[in-house]
């Protein structure tokens, strides 16, 4: 275990955020399905990358990282029919490579780690065995699936995880059949489904949106393709937020008209009453009086955690709303976050889908827990700027999972962060 020892400081300067984690998983799996060679660069090895690399590696891909830039081989995709596919602590991995499976014959066995492992995929056991899958779980991990995926309809719930969309999204193109995706309730966290369907579009794959979900042309082929990613907007989002409620930060490397829904945090904190200048791929957040603001966090979930911190600090009110989903990630984030703000003086209250954050001046020094969510450890790292002691930050490793060098940026940019190892 480690933890992160945090001294007050003003954060400040240029940081160049890291290539989109979502936007990597899409263009590996797009890239492992096209039955060639690719190129996809920037990628930044965090360990959700590292899982989906070892899933495709599973199924039959060779891969090779030369600096920042990953190529995937596929010529030899699905020619594994049994694989043990080791999905690591990511959700995405999981819930995307199930049909992608399924869709090539292949008995696969799930496993994860940590609290994947608690993470609903009940779903499938609904949706695949109608269409040909034999699917073994108690609505968590493990998980077994067997026999050939067929085409047709697939209803499914828009206010659970848009990834078992995106599963699906991956796999109908390749059967011989045309497959239409239904929902049965509104979508949640569309952006992301945005994005899936962007990336398929740069690999030759298309789908057809509808009043009712899409409509999925069968007998379609992944094409190779070189493919660039975005920076990462969710994790932009930290610094940004930093520079809001601290002191001005340029975060380098976004594209503002990218389909991650994320992106949307440049305008909640213009709402806030932030300073925000957009210039090409740059984003400038400087601080000035933050008021609270209402934020309906349907479609962005991941920025709840860091939207709390920066509410702490608004004066008035702020209430975020339809989040409830955000009690099934790495932890019940609405309690973590809530729980940690509160530990250190912060005025935070929780209610069934949301927080009710009330702005004070300041908080003060302690120790807080990490959960061991590194949207939790990087949010709190950007609360410990304005405290009026040193704060301490539980299972500083977390961030491993999707931002390996934020302690280095953090502190590049003036950060006081020490990382220490606690041992086992």
């Amino acid at each position: 275990m480690s933890v992160v020892e945090i001294t007050p400081s003003i954060l400040g300067g240029e940081v160049t955020v890291p290539p989109s984690k979502s936007d990597v998983h899409r263009a590996i799996i797009c890239a492992a399905l096209s039955m060639g060679k690719c190129k996809i660069s920037p990628v930044a090895l965090s360990n959700d990358i590292r899982a989906t690399i070892g899933c495709i590696e599973a199924l039959g891909a060779k891969t090779a990282i030369n600096g920042d830039t990953l190529t995937v081989d596929s010529s030899n995709i699905f020619k594994n029919k049994t694989a043990l596919l080791d999905c690591g602590e990511s959700g995405s991995t999981l819930r995307f490579f199930v049909p992608i499976a399924a869709a090539g014959a292949v008995e696969a066995e799930f496993v994860g780690h940590g609290s994947l492992n608690s993470r609903p995929i009940g779903i499938f056991s609904d949706i695949l065995p109608p269409a040909g899958v034999d699917c073994k779980t108690e609505g968590v991990l493990p998980l077994s699936v067997s026999g050939q995926l067929k085409s047709g309809e697939f209803k499914i719930p828009g206010n659970i995880s848009s990834q078992f969309i995106t599963g699906l999204l991956f796999a109908l193109p390749m059967l011989e059949g045309d497959s239409d995706i239904i929902l049965t309730s509104p979508i949640e966290s569309i952006g992301y489904v945005d994005m899936t369907i962007h990336t398929m579009s740069k690999f030759g794959v298309f789908v057809e949106k509808t009043d009712y979900g899409w409509h999925v042309k069968g007998s379609q082929r992944y094409s190779p393709y070189d493919y660039t990613t975005d920076g990462d907007w969710s994790q932009a989002a930290f610094f940004m937020c930093s520079g809001a409620i601290n002191g001005e930060i340029t975060v380098n490397g976004l594209n503002i008209a990218s389909k991650q829904g994320d992106r949307e945090i440049a305008e909640i904190l213009k709402r806030f009453g932030a300073d925000v200048k957009i210039s090409g791929g740059s984003v400038t957040i400087s601080p000035n009086r933050l008021e609270g603001i209402e934020i309906d966090a349907r479609q962005i979930p991941d920025l709840v955690p860091i939207l709390a911190v920066t509410a702490a600090f608004a004066n008035g009110v702020t209430r975020i709303t339809n989040a409830e989903r955000l009690r099934i990630k790495e932890s019940d984030r609405l309690a973590s976050i809530s729980s940690a703000l509160n530990r250190l003086g912060a005025d935070v209250t929780e209610t069934p889908d949301g927080l009710i954050i009330h702005g004070r001046d300041g908080i003060s020094g302690g120790t807080v827990e990490g959960c061991n969510d590194h949207r939790i450890v990087m949010s709190m790292s950007i609360a410990a700027e304005r405290a009026s002691g040193k704060v301490t930050v539980t299972d500083a490793s977390s961030i491993n999972k999707s931002y390996p060098s934020f302690f280095e940026d953090y502190n590049r940019l003036g950060g006081k962060a020490n990382v220490v190892s606690m041992g086992k």
